[in-house]
């Protein structure tokens, strides 16, 4: 890993009037997400819950790019790194075959990612530029999201033989129809019409963007404390009651099979795809 992000803080943390505002700061990368940023999110996180002067979080990516997923080909990939771990899953390096993405995943993918649904204060994301892959989890935990008009969302795994990503909320977030779609082909969708089918709360000018998510946050946190809390875990189990949780375990092993089959027929668990190849798969044509 260079020495600049060695040093880097990867995640930023600030407080204003009774808002967290956690950011994922690796710019350089369009955010890319490497263990060390999940952790870093995940103490950002336990930082605002812990602090009761906060009311809700924004989660936001630093410079042109809220998120371009998971971290696939920087040279801060650090999936072979061992972490101290959130949940009670055993260390993921070093384990043979399938066992080494099934461990890692349910921890720093999976589990992270249902830890941060549950959080009990209201997280609204705050979306620019790209949103790509493992960053769809990442809004998608959050209770609403804010887009600015250059905005975009996609999950291209599909080319990697992989049925989306781990955290798969795709047919909750999006009409079956349309998330076919969206998976099938990988490619961009626009912030207006992710609005249109109710993916997302508001979209806004870029120059708007942190000035209007303020102001919705701010409208949250003059609410009670315990009625946010409340609304939050109503319709979380109504999500759960219609099978969300259920759904996602499903595809989570399929996820898996994927990695799995891949390795078996090319020797790479993605298929053989990288940063690169990904990233120019979802240039428009």
């Amino acid at each position: 890993m260079a020495d600049a992000e060695v040093e880097q803080d990867v995640v930023l943390y600030e407080v204003r009037d009774g808002i967290a505002i956690v950011t994922m700061n690796r710019p350089k990368y369009r955010n890319a997400q490497n263990s060390k940023m999940t952790y870093a999110l995940d103490a950002a996180f336990r930082r605002a819950v812990d602090d009761d002067d906060v009311k809700a979080i924004i989660l936001a990516g630093s410079g042109e790019h809220f998120s371009a997923g998971h971290d696939i080909g920087t040279p801060g990939r650090d999936v072979n790194q061992s972490f101290d771990r959130a949940h009670l899953w055993y260390d993921h390096v070093n384990k043979p075959g399938g066992e080494f993405l099934y461990v890692r995943e349910q921890e720093v993918y999976l589990g992270m990612c249902r830890r941060w649904r549950d959080i009990p204060k209201p997280t609204i994301a705050m979306v620019q530029g790209a949103c790509v892959a493992g960053a769809l989890m990442l809004a998608w935990v959050c209770d609403l999201i804010i887009a600015a008009d250059n905005a975009f969302f996609a999950d291209p795994v599909v080319r990697m033989g992989i049925p989306g990503v781990e955290y798969f909320a795709h047919a909750f977030e999006l009409p079956p129809r349309v998330a076919k779609e969206f998976l099938l082909l990988g490619e961009r969708m626009p912030a207006d019409r992710a609005y249109n089918l109710g993916m997302v709360n508001k979209v806004v000018k870029v120059a708007d963007l942190e000035a209007e998510t303020l102001a919705i946050a701010g409208r949250i946190a003059a609410m009670p404390r315990m009625g946010l809390v409340l609304t939050k875990q109503a319709i979380n189990h109504v999500e759960d009651l219609r099978g969300k949780r259920t759904a996602m375990d499903a595809v989570f092993h399929m996820h898996h099979f994927a990695h799995s089959h891949n390795e078996l027929i090319s020797g790479s668990k993605l298929g053989g795809m990288d940063a690169k190849s990904m990233a120019a798969s979802q240039r428009p044509k």
